[in-house]
């Protein structure tokens, strides 16, 4: 374990370190935030939409009509359906920032080049007709959304490249001085905002050239497709869980490091969810592993499932250490932050609980996927339900009513409990006979 313990010191923590300050990941991470949320915002009209008590959409018709749930549903497509453009801004505005240039027009550049790589086309079926037609001269819906996520942070990352490459080499517009502030910085953002449009339109019309036609076709069918099938399967769920808690093990924040990655990839399928559901709530749901997966089943209490060895602290353990360390995390770890018991207990370069940290999560990982897969408990429904959602109401919320959810997070707890039981016992045992040492040593040095 000490030979372990010096290859994530020597080898992986420099390694993750300077992915963790990596600019580009830092700007996906915190773009992906800005959506959150309008998506939880969104997820609330979708609940209410769809509450499962029986004769609740009747009661509805006879208050507000036939029309209420398309009424009710409006902010759910006016919060899921901007999602790339929300990503778009917030990615440009999230990397100029650090690098110390204007944030507000890379992000209005960001959008403008986005929209511009997109096909203003969409598939229309007229009423009665058996056949889709191509209807030109509107913005797409379907790749504002999710389906747009990834092009929209790639164009993001370059625009903005390409914005602060020209600010830094001063190759600009400058106003006299007694020009206001926000005229002379739109001016300054002219020559790059023309720059990029241009290289992105010269992108497109030579992809339009070519059988792809689009950069959305070129992105789905290189990136995205291979992306969601490992990001969708139970083996690229146990991968991102065990790089999460290694990182974690090691002080580094394991979510944001790894969510930087994969959260693109997990919204994408939460919003697939979310569309089968919104459309049919009995419908069965095509993916198992969504952003939800990970934050409701798998994370009870944090990174790790901490939330049992809290429990586990306050119930059974005999330090005064691990008691006091058990009250204090009790009320975070209820709402899944469990930076206490982290770096207080701390697990964080700990040999002995740095495996049940590792090893929970992975079987969690296994036991739910199996569970859902096989039917036995409901898939999550799209709802961005939050993180901070306490555990049962969380699993409830997040199967769309189904009472399966929150079961499946009990007996998650149970399993969690089980694998911390023994390692706990071990840690809780040496503080113990360390506090007992500690006395003896204190009494036997007072003078009779």
């Amino acid at each position: 374990m000490a030979g372990f313990i010096s290859f994530l010191e020597n080898r992986v923590m420099p390694v993750a370190g300077r992915i963790a300050e990596q600019k580009h990941l830092q700007a996906i991470r915190d773009g992906i935030i800005l959506t959150m949320p309008l998506l939880i915002i969104g997820s609330l009209f979708l609940i209410i939409g769809f509450i499962p008590i029986p004769g609740y959409s009747d009661f509805m018709s006879g208050i507000f009509g036939d029309k209420w749930l398309t009424k009710l549903l409006y902010p759910v497509n006016a919060t899921f359906d901007i999602m790339a453009l929300i990503v778009s801004f917030g990615v440009a505005y999230r990397l100029a920032e650090k690098y110390k240039v204007d944030p507000l027009s890379a992000g209005a550049i960001s959008v403008a080049s986005f929209l511009l790589a997109t096909p203003y086309t969409t598939m229309f079926t007229p009423e009665g007709a058996s056949t889709a037609v191509e209807v030109g001269g509107v913005i797409p819906v379907t790749l504002m959304g999710s389906k747009g996520l990834f092009v929209a942070m790639i164009l993001a990352l370059l625009s903005t490249e390409i914005y602060r490459k020209i600010i830094q080499k001063k190759i600009v517009i400058t106003m006299p001085d007694g020009v206001p502030p926000a005229v002379a910085r739109s001016f300054v953002a002219l020559i790059p905002a023309s720059v990029v449009l241009l290289v992105v339109w010269l992108l497109r019309i030579l992809i339009e050239n070519t059988s792809f036609q689009s950069i959305h076709n070129i992105v789905s069918d290189l990136l995205v497709v291979p992306l969601n099938a490992l990001g969708s399967s139970m083996f690229g769920a146990i991968i991102a869980v065990l790089l999460v808690q290694l990182l974690w093990s090691l002080g580094l924040h394991g979510a944001a490091i790894v969510g930087g990655v994969m959260d693109p990839i997990w919204l994408s399928l939460m919003d697939q969810n979310r569309a089968v559901f919104q459309a049919d709530p009995t419908g069965e749901l095509p993916n198992v592993i969504t952003k939800q997966f990970f934050d409701l089943w798998i994370y009870a209490g944090g990174s790790g499932a901490t939330l049992a060895l809290v429990i586990l602290m306050i119930l059974r353990a005999r330090s005064e250490q691990m008691k006091n360390i058990g009250r204090l995390s009790i009320g975070p770890g209820l709402f899944n932050i469990n930076e206490p018991v982290t770096f207080g207990m701390p697990i964080v370069m700990n040999p002995l609980l740095i495996i049940p940290f590792i090893l929970a999560p992975i079987v969690l990982v296994i036991v739910s996927y199996m569970a859902m897969e096989l039917g036995w408990v409901a898939r999550p429904s799209g709802v961005a339900v939050p993180w901070t959602t306490p555990l049962i109401i969380s699993g409830y919320l997040a199967t769309g009513g189904k009472i399966s959810g929150s079961v499946l997070q009990v007996v998650n707890f149970v399993i969690s409990l089980l694998i911390y039981y023994p390692f706990f016992r071990l840690w809780d045992k040496q503080k113990l006979a360390e506090e007992q040492a500690e006395s003896n040593s204190s009494n036997a040095s007072v003078p009779l």
